[in-house]
């Protein structure tokens, strides 16, 4: 028994542990119900009566001394931490962070607007949620109309005039015509909704910017030079335009605007149906009716509106050809746009 006290001390005083656990197990091994010191002390039970003293001192030692080094083991690995605080240099440079980009919508949507800042527009914003007389009633469109069936529109509640998500951001014009002093020339960028099927060229949920200008004497005229403009600055001195008859509730005469594709040149691809044109944004005078519905005067005062999907703008921009792209937050595919920055 005594070689076996001198071996266990020897051991205890030269034990070192690298971290929480393993002076756990130490403490275990040592000082636990089957630890080595505990198996001696219950062997001492059999020895002779003249040996007890000298033994008993000598596995009081033993405990106490185990006791003690696990305690010295347990404050140091606390005091640890502390200390390799205490020795950073804070002078010394940083680990590198690798930085996100912005996403390829918001880049674009910040270059259209910027472009209209320096043709003289002011940007105006409203709600996401609206009410059907700022979404249509106000912009012209019969009861009977299509867009406001829920196959088109997300409506939110059904009443007399219903809340809905917006689905176009035509209901900030409305609001900028009731409230802002003539003449008015804004941009609207935003969010809109439409109940419409997911695919390459369409989503349920994209962005707009749309454009007013209202004062007197403005013509169609103005209109396709203001848009002209704004193709060339967008996507170059060589791109053209054309604008096809079409429809609007809110505009009247109406017109689709087509850019020449610079995705596949003008050869024709997926994206623009082979045509050489993608379509980008529509575009009008402002009915009367929608004037006089906001209180302006439509004897005195005309105006253009325009709208464009920002999605579409950015397809073409960097030739992105499926839009569900923007919505997938794929790294691979947003850090493309690092440089657009």
């Amino acid at each position: 028994m005594k070689e076996r006290i001198e071996a266990l001390m020897a051991e205890i005083e030269a034990l070192s542990c690298k971290n929480e656990q393993e002076i756990e197990e130490a403490r275990v091994r040592l000082l636990g119900k089957k630890g080595e010191v505990t198996k001696l002390f219950e062997e001492f039970r059999t020895v002779a009566p003249e040996l007890k003293r000298e033994f008993g001192q000598k596995l009081n030692v033993l405990k106490n001394t185990a006791a003690a080094k696990i305690e010295e083991l347990k404050n140091a690995a606390e005091e640890a931490p502390a200390a390799a605080q205490a020795a950073f240099d804070y002078t010394m440079p940083g680990d590198p962070v690798q930085l996100g980009s912005r996403h390829p919508v918001s880049i674009a949507r910040e270059e259209i607007v910027g472009i209209f800042r320096k043709f003289g527009y002011d940007v105006a914003e409203g709600p996401e949620v609206e009410d059907d007389w700022h979404v249509f009633e106000a912009l012209n469109f019969p009861p009977e109309h299509p867009a406001r069936e829920m196959q088109d529109t997300f409506f939110i509640s059904d009443s007399d005039n219903p809340v809905l998500l917006r689905t176009h951001t035509s209901s900030v014009q409305v609001r900028a015509m009731e409230k802002m002093p003539l003449p008015i020339r804004i941009v609207c960028p935003g969010r809109v909704f439409r109940n419409e099927a997911i695919s390459a060229r369409a989503h349920c949920i994209f962005h707009q910017v749309e454009g007013l200008y209202i004062d007197e004497n403005v013509t169609f005229a103005d209109m396709k030079q203001a848009i002209l403009l704004f193709a060339r600055e967008m996507f170059g001195a060589q791109t053209q335009i054309r604008m096809r008859p079409s429809y609007f509730p809110f505009t009247e005469p109406s017109a689709e605007v087509d850019v020449s594709c610079n995705i596949c040149g003008g050869k024709g691809c997926n994206i623009c149906k082979g045509t050489g044109w993608l379509e980008i944004m529509g575009c009008g005078m402002v009915d009367p009716n929608v004037l006089e519905a906001s209180g302006i005067d439509s004897t005195k005062y005309s105006g253009f509106a325009f709208g464009m999907g920002v999605e579409r703008i950015a397809m073409l921009k960097w030739q992105v050809r499926d839009l569900r792209n923007y919505f997938e937050n794929d790294l691979r595919f947003l850090k493309e746009f690092e440089t657009s920055l």
